[in-house]
């Protein structure tokens, strides 16, 4: 983890739920900001490893991590692993004190950030979906943007702890908005991803130094997150790190589930997604998502 400097932040009892590759360094971020920091993990072995790297404690339920907490972090794998750390006798909220903050990092369903958030105000609790963008490094490197949906107050109680781990927390609108901004977020990667692979199949198939044209066009027009970090990757033929394709398709799969109820059409995305199932059935469930250019490359 590298050296940030943390913006001053009162210090809060906070827990975090899930510790897979982001959460795991998200909760250290809080815990090296001055956090009193409670982790719960499914896999036990995590958090007393977490616990022997930042301190803090671990605890053996979501609901006795929550206890006394004012803020909660969750960071977990699909609606259903969601609700299972949050709802029920040793969910979350019902350990919670009253008026405290859980403060969602999945990338989940607005439907189900909805629905948590009325159960939330059912129970005098406060629910804030942020699923967030930046990737393993980005959580890493504690430079994590954090697009949030929920009521202005809460986000505004939870918005300077959160900064621990980010570098950008905002309200984009009410309950399940941070979702829907997600979506969007996934939706644009999905094609600059399969052009840049397009791209590059196409400049190697005409003989081109195509680290040298990247390094020209990325001072251009076609200049992009993408290109900066994975277009020197995809020429290489490396794809053993950065986001699953895996999780890729997870998340397109909520982008189109939500576009068949609001009528949106996303015909590259199906597409995108239908490439990405087919690197999936070759093995490539674990390659990053830039691995796209093995379908188009030339043999």
């Amino acid at each position: 983890m590298n050296q940030k400097t943390y913006d001053p932040c009162p210090a809060h009892r906070v827990a975090f739920l899930g510790l897979g590759v982001m959460g795991y360094p998200m909760a250290g971020h809080l815990a090296r900001a001055g956090h009193q920091v409670t982790v719960f993990n499914r896999t036990a072995k995590k958090a007393e490893q977490w616990v022997e790297e930042y301190g803090g404690k671990r605890a053996a339920t979501p609901r006795e991590a929550a206890a006394g907490a004012q803020v909660v972090f969750s960071c977990v794998g699909n609606d259903d692993d969601l609700r299972s750390v949050v709802l029920g006798a040793d969910g979350a909220f019902a350990g919670m004190a009253a008026d405290a903050v859980l403060v969602d990092n999945t990338t989940a369903s607005a439907a189900v950030a909805r629905e948590l958030h009325v159960a939330a105000r059912a129970k005098g609790l406060h629910f804030v979906d942020a699923p967030v963008s930046g990737g393993q490094a980005g959580a890493v490197n504690g430079a994590l943007t954090v697009m949030c949906g929920g009521d202005a107050a809460a986000f505004e109680r939870a918005r300077p702890v959160a900064m621990a781990f980010a570098k950008a927390v905002t309200l984009v609108g009410a309950s399940g908005a941070g979702q829907l901004a997600k979506m969007v977020n996934q939706l644009c990667i999905a094609g600059l991803a399969q052009g840049l692979a397009e791209g590059i199949a196409f400049g190697q198939a005409a003989g081109l130094d195509m680290k040298l044209v990247l390094q020209v066009i990325g001072k251009g027009a076609a200049q992009s997150w993408q290109m900066d970090n994975r277009g020197s990757t995809m020429v290489d033929d490396k794809f053993d790190f950065g986001f699953a394709v895996d999780w890729m398709r997870k998340d397109l799969g909520l982008c189109l589930d939500e576009a068949r109820r609001n009528g949106a059409a996303l015909p590259v995305a199906a597409l995108v997604d239908q490439f990405y199932g087919d690197l999936q059935a070759q093995g490539g469930g674990r390659w990053d998502t830039s691995s796209l250019i093995r379908r188009v490359r030339r043999r």
